[in-house]
């Protein structure tokens, strides 16, 4: 709940109102919000996923809801991604260990490597993303590490560069995790655009 509610009031339209055609991001005062409506016109699109929820188990704030429920929150997020209504993951009395969220870290990042999508924002919880950048970096820099294994604050936005260190050969800095892409520095968009 409470990443879907930053996401969409992050990365979300304006105020949704009747005359959109399009499903709001998220209903007038969804999940007890206190907030309008949300407009999906013009976002892109946005999906939920288990691989990059937080930490499961033992604590009640980790356990998702039924993603029935979530649907009538949120009408035009995707849900597919998630194989269950129910949360069976999460355990009252069972914490995932620290290995296993970082082995669906993994998985979670094989899943955004496959996308076709050169840009993504992730909106996730500080706990996993914490656990998840912590096995990363280890051949950069001391500041590149520090930021990479430093704590999120609430609501924090951050850029990572994600890249496959053996399609890129040699490193070239240390600087960057992987080192640093080939190519020009330009937004992804103009690129698309041949410029």
């Amino acid at each position: 709940m409470r990443t879907m509610q930053t996401a969409v009031g992050a990365f979300g339209g304006p105020e949704h109102t009747q005359a959109d055609a399009l499903l709001p991001l998220m209903v007038k005062n969804g999940g007890g919000s206190d907030h309008s409506a949300i407009s999906s016109s013009g976002c892109p699109p946005f999906l939920a996923l288990e691989l990059c929820r937080e930490h499961i188990g033992v604590h009640p704030c980790d356990k998702r809801q039924s993603v029935s429920t979530y649907k009538t929150i949120f009408p035009a997020i995707d849900f597919s991604n998630i194989e269950t209504d129910d949360d069976i993951l999460w355990k009252s009395d069972v914490r995932e260990p620290s290995s296993d969220l970082v082995a669906r870290g993994i998985r979670f990042l094989e899943w955004l490597s496959r996308r076709k999508e050169r840009e993504i924002v992730v909106v996730s919880h500080s706990g996993f993303l914490s656990h998840l950048l912590s096995v990363f970096g280890q051949n950069c820099s001391p500041v590149v590490q520090k930021e990479l294994k430093s704590s999120f604050h609430n609501c924090e936005m951050r850029s990572i560069v994600l890249t496959n260190q053996s399609e890129l050969g040699p490193m070239i800095s240390d600087d960057y995790a992987g080192g640093i892409p080939p190519g020009p520095d330009i937004p992804s968009d103009a690129y698309d655009d041949g410029l």
